[in-house]
């Protein structure tokens, strides 16, 4: 479990924070009432209460103070604060007048689609990020949103699973073949590690200027490969960087693995938008969830005048996600130093995470890790899901 931190207030019996002077210990609470009122907190974006979802741990009362952990359903929940407040606004009748909160993290995970086997099962979360069509930075998102789960806190891996135009080599600035390593009933692969991720590709296996020329069959065989021959250890987040389209990658994936959910990255315009259609269509079809959509391009900030120029248009992908029904994740805007560490292999986050693109980036990651850990209760109701919680 991951730990946060402690967050420590006192309160006098009017609820104003109290000093050292105003310190009492004569509340009555006992574990049982003090379980009770923190029925009353909901976690903001499941909707249910925090002791229901076993997130409280490690409750201790004594007189008026009382310590516990609130174990968060991922280290990049973004609403800490509210739930302290929450819990706080809770405690407060009772007489508590010192609390000691620590979060901690356990990432639930759950497998959903119309694939028969799980090929991944040290993995809680996989989530493909996919586009309608080229050309929409699709593998920039996501790489640097593999950066981000990490940089939140979590255990993150980054597969491409673009077998025709392998990029991610290139943006995380990995180069090495894996070497096997032994294991219990033979050999398996390990992925070399970039910026903190294992990270696989076929483009780790061909020469510079080798085209693939594969068909269905034998693109299975090697997404297979890439998945159940690599030794990725145990994570919370698999990111799939998909090839563009709804071909015979995307069938294979639906066939062959259970998915916690796919990304659409889209550029503002009404053409690339048509493409996120079909590409949902397809998704729907294979019963993955739409887990939100990212607008990425959304803006060019000019150095000389810091004004928001609209290329592309902007606010398209939203207007599409309201049409669908799935979650807006947020706006990526177009800046050159996204292209300059890219071609570097260097994700933008690792390189400038206090920018404006940076935070960007890790904004839409934290929705994502919300929308994740949502599609998890969803499945703990459903049956015919697997759920994941270790």
């Amino acid at each position: 479990m991951t730990i946060f931190g402690t967050r420590f207030w006192r309160r006098n019996a009017d609820g104003e924070p109290a000093g050292e002077e105003k310190r009492s210990d004569m509340s009555s609470a006992t574990q049982e009432s003090v379980m009770e009122a923190l029925k009353t907190v909901q976690d903001p974006e499941i909707h249910k209460d925090i002791v229901t979802l076993g997130m409280v741990k490690d409750l201790a009362v004594s007189g008026g103070k009382v310590s516990l952990t609130v174990e968060l359903t991922t280290p990049a929940c973004p609403l800490k604060d509210q739930i302290q407040a929450d819990v706080e606004r809770a405690l407060t009748p009772l007489g508590i007048t010192e609390v000691a909160l620590e979060f901690g993290a356990q990432v639930r995970g759950s497998k959903a689609g119309a694939g028969t086997t799980d090929l991944l099962p040290s993995v809680k979360n996989i989530v493909l990020v996919a586009s309608g069509k080229g050309g929409v930075g699709k593998s920039t998102v996501a790489a640097n949103l593999a950066v981000a789960l990490k940089m939140h806190g979590a255990s993150v891996g980054l597969l491409d699973a673009d077998i025709y135009g392998p990029s991610v080599p290139i943006l995380m600035g990995v180069r090495e073949e894996p070497e096997k390593v032994e294991v219990e009933g033979g050999f398996k692969l390990a992925p070399p590690v970039a910026h903190g991720l294992p990270v696989m590709s076929i483009g780790f296996f061909l020469e510079p200027d080798q085209a693939v020329i594969w068909r269905g069959p034998m693109l299975g065989k090697a997404l297979q490969q890439l998945m159940s021959d690599v030794q990725w250890g145990e994570l919370d987040y698999l990111v799939v960087d998909m090839p563009p389209g709804t071909g015979d990658v995307q069938i294979t994936f639906s066939q062959q693995l259970k998915c916690s959910g796919a990304v659409l990255v889209a550029t503002p315009q009404d053409v690339a938008l048509a493409d996120v259609v079909r590409a949902k269509s397809m998704f729907d079809k294979v019963q993955i969830p739409i887990v939100g959509m990212v607008e990425n391009m959304s803006y060019f900030v000019c150095d000389g005048c810091d004004k928001q120029h609209e290329i592309f248009s902007r606010g398209g992908a939203k207007r599409a996600a309201d049409s669908f029904g799935v979650p807006f994740l947020g706006e990526i805007p177009m800046v050159s130093a996204i292209r300059e560490w890219g071609d570097k292999g260097v994700p933008i986050l690792a390189r400038e995470p206090d920018s404006p693109t940076g935070q960007a980036f890790l904004e839409v990651a934290a929705r994502l890790a919300g929308q994740l850990s949502i599609a998890s209760e969803a499945a703990d109701k459903a049956p015919g899901l697997k759920i994941v919680t270790s």
